[in-house]
């Protein structure tokens, strides 16, 4: 899949790096510095410095680390997510995956998708520009499987089929596939529709469910039973 274009206004990824490990914040900006459509904009080394460096720097992305001191990732996260003005601010959440269990916690809380800490440096920049262009999750596929693992053991308790009564037909069968990490153009294709229509039905869901992007539609695709990791 081709990563989206940096924002159609012509300006540049803005970047602000958040990580505990200055070696790794050295090494993220001297790679982003490099590309003509993205800049970093600042860096953070805890979760309450990201929220202060989000406020002033206004970023499209945050490359965020979830085990911080004074506030980890989730918890900034969340924060980010709740404070006025910073709604499209777009989370990426760095990870370890097979140590990290609080991944669906921080797309619950409002990441947007998730990037692996030994990704090589062309994923890397994949990820900031679908992040950035709010068009999917990275590596979908990984990313389903972690979802499922979690849900599986929660969805029972907290979310019932009933959530899905605001959704009209159409729009539960585009939720289903948006869980399975199909894009608006394959969507479209599945449903025989043109992408603009698989589009406005992503848009839909996503105002009646009350989904910050297309992270939390797979959340809830997920919790509501609608797509099962046996679907992977």
């Amino acid at each position: 899949m081709t990563a989206p274009a940096a924002p159609s206004t012509g300006a540049p990824i803005r970047v602000l790096v958040v990580d505990d490990e200055g070696l790794v914040r050295s090494g993220f900006k001297v790679l982003l510095d490099l590309e003509d459509d993205i800049t970093v904009v600042g860096e953070a080394t805890n979760g309450a410095e990201a929220v202060e460096r989000a406020r002033a720097t206004r970023p499209d992305v945050i490359l965020m680390d979830i085990r911080m001191p004074r506030l980890d990732g989730i918890q900034a996260t969340a924060r980010i997510a709740g404070t006025r003005g910073l709604e499209q601010v777009r989370v990426l959440i760095l990870t370890t995956y097979d140590t990290d269990e609080y991944v669906f916690e921080a797309l619950q809380a409002g990441a947007s998708g998730f990037l692996l800490k030994d990704a090589g440096p062309a994923e890397l920049l994949h990820a900031i520009r679908v992040v950035a262009g709010g068009d999917a999750l990275l590596a979908p596929r990984i990313t389903r499987r972690l979802i499922g693992q979690f849900t599986a053991r929660r969805a029972a308790s907290q979310v019932a089929q009933d959530r899905l009564a605001v959704l009209t037909g159409r729009e539960r069968e585009v939720l289903a596939l948006v869980g399975r990490g199909l894009s608006n153009d394959e969507i479209g294709a599945e449903l025989f529709l043109s992408p603009a229509t698989a589009r406005t039905h992503v848009s839909r869901a996503m105002v009646k469910l009350g989904a910050r992007d297309r992270a939390q539609l797979v959340v809830i695709a997920y919790q509501t039973g609608l797509v099962s990791p046996d679907e992977v």
